[in-house]
C-alpha cells in the first residue's frame, strides 16, 4: 500500500478445557487460573491533556478489540526488553495484493498525521482449517492527528458491500456479499491470513475511503490469556443474556455446550445483568452473544468495544503497570494473539508511535445509530447515508464534529471503574 499521502493529512464431560474450542477455559477457574469457590456524554473535540508522570513502566493500553498493544517506556533497558517480548511475539506480514516487497518506511513521516488501523476478529475453533474463518469482528480503530483520542468504529459482519476481486486467491469479486466473507475469499490457494486480511482491507477501503497505515488480525480467542494476566476484567450486562455456548450443569455451574445457535435452552447459562469482574471465560462468551438481545449484532459490537475498552482501562491501571513480571506476561500474551501489517514501518517504531495513547480516550461509535438497515440486496444489512457520513468524517479527520452534531452515533462508556 502506498504511503498515506492523501489530502485528508492536511485536514485536520466439563467440556473444558480441553472440549472447549473457543479456548474460553474452565469457569471453575479464577482470571489467574487458580481454583475458585465462586462459579453520557464525552467531550469529543480535540483537547489538550495535563502531563503526568507515570511510573517507570509507563504506559501500556490494548485495543482489540480491542486490540494492539501500545507501549512507551520510561526507562531504556526496561523498554529494550519489554519490546523484545512484544515483537518477537507478534506474527507481521504484507497484505499486499500483488506479494510485492514493501519499502521501508520512517515512523516519524508515516505516522505523522492521522493514523487508520483496520482490527479483525476472527471466528475460528480448533480443528478447523487454516482458510475457513470468517471475519467476525471488524473494527476500525481511528486517531486522529492530535494523537490524543482514538475512535472505534465496528462494522457489522452481515452488512451486504461489494468484495473486490483478489488475484491471489484466484477472487473475481462480486457486486455484493456479506463483508466478513472476504476474509474467506482472500484467505484461499495458500493465501492464508495475508491474504484475508489483504482483501479484507481492500474491501473497507473501498466501502469507507479510508486507508489504512496498519492491519491488525486478531484471535479473540487468545485474549483469554490477556485477560487472566490482567486478573480479569470489569464488565457491566445491560440485562440478563443467555449464552448460546453454555450450559448450566446439574451442579448450577457453568459449562461449555458446543453451540445451540438462536435456540434458547431450558439450562442455558444465563449471563446476569449487573457490573463485575469478569474471569476470561465469562468475558468472552458475554461479548459473543446476539441471539436474544435487543439489537442483535448491534448489541454484540457494542459488547466487544466494551471488552477492548475495559482491557484497555485494565491494563493501565497501577497494578498492572507497576509490576514488571505481570507486564512482561502481558505483552506476551498479547502478542501472541496478534498478526500485524504495519505498511513497511518497523514493528516497535509502530507501537511506539502509538505511545501517547495509553492515558487517552477510547470512543467506541456505532455504525446505523446503533439499529438495523435492511440491505437492498440480499439477507444481510445496509449501510445508512449517516453512517458513510460518518465513514467520511473519518477521513477527513473530523469524526469529533460529526459526533458533536450526530450524538446518537456514540456508545456510551459502561465499563464502570
Amino acid at each position: 500500500m502506498p504511503s498515506k499521502t492523501s489530502s485528508r493529512r492536511s485536514s485536520a464431560g466439563s467440556g473444558y478445557p480441553d472440549d472447549d474450542p473457543y479456548g474460553y477455559g474452565s469457569p471453575d477457574q479464577d482470571s489467574r487460573g487458580e481454583r475458585s469457590g465462586r462459579s453520557g456524554g464525552h467531550n469529543l473535540k480535540p483537547k489538550k491533556k495535563k502531563k503526568v508522570h507515570s511510573p517507570l513502566w509507563t504506559k501500556l493500553v490494548l485495543v482489540l478489540g480491542a486490540v494492539v498493544t501500545l507501549v512507551g517506556f520510561g526507562g531504556v533497558a526496561v523498554a529494550k526488553s519489554l519490546m523484545g517480548d512484544l515483537t518477537s511475539s507478534i506474527e507481521t506480514g504484507t497484505v499486499s495484493e500483488d506479494g510485492a516487497k514493501v519499502e521501508k518506511q520512517d515512523a516519524r513521516t508515516a505516522l505523522k498525521g492521522p493514523i487508520d488501523i483496520l482490527m479483525l476478529g476472527l471466528d475460528t475453533r480448533d480443528g478447523w482449517a487454516a482458510n475457513t474463518s470468517r471475519a467476525d469482528t471488524i473494527i476500525i480503530l481511528h486517531i486522529p492527528a492530535t494523537h490524543d483520542q482514538a475512535y472505534l468504529i465496528s462494522i457489522p459482519r452481515d452488512a451486504e458491500v461489494a468484495i473486490p476481486s483478489w488475484k491471489k486467491a484466484n477472487y473475481n469479486g462480486t457486486a455484493h456479499d456479506k463483508i466478513n466473507a472476504a476474509y474467506y475469499f482472500g484467505s484461499q490457494h495458500g493465501q492464508g491470513w495475508q491474504g484475508g486480511a489483504g482483501l479484507m482491507k481492500k474491501t473497507v477501503e473501498q466501502l469507507t475511503g479510508l486507508k489504512f497505515d496498519g492491519v491488525v488480525v486478531i484471535d479473540f480467542n487468545g485474549f483469554k490469556n490477556v485477560i487472566q494476566a490482567m486478573g480479569g476484567v470489569y464488565m457491566c450486562v445491560e440485562r440478563d443474556t443467555w449464552s448460546s455456548h453454555y450450559i448450566k450443569n446439574k451442579k448450577g455451574e457453568p459449562q461449555y455446550y458446543s453451540y445451540n445457535g438462536d435456540h434458547k435452552l431450558s439450562n442455558s447459562w444465563i449471563h446476569k445483568a449487573g457490573c463485575r469482574n469478569m474471569a476470561a471465560w465469562e468475558a468472552l462468551d458475554f461479548s459473543r452473544q446476539r441471539y436474544g438481545l435487543a439489537n442483535s449484532d448491534y448489541d454484540r459490537q457494542k459488547h466487544q468495544q466494551q471488552l477492548l475498552k475495559s482491557m484497555a482501562k485494565k491494563a493501565t491501571s497501577a497494578g498492572v503497570i507497576t509490576n514488571p513480571l505481570k507486564l512482561s506476561e502481558l505483552i506476551k500474551a498479547a502478542g501472541a494473539s496478534l498478526k500485524m501489517d504495519t505498511n513497511g514501518v518497523p514493528l516497535d517504531d509502530f507501537i511506539f508511535t502509538l505511545k501517547s495513547l495509553a492515558g487517552s480516550d477510547l470512543i467506541a461509535l456505532k455504525t446505523n445509530a446503533g439499529t438495523y438497515a435492511k440491505s437492498d440486496f440480499g439477507s444481510g444489512e445496509g449501510i445508512t447515508q449517516g453512517t458513510k457520513d460518518m465513514f467520511k468524517a473519518a477521513s477527513d479527520d473530523r469524526l469529533g464534529d460529526f459526533i458533536t452534531d450526530n450524538p446518537e452515533y456514540l456508545i456510551p462508556d459502561k465499563t464502570g471503574q
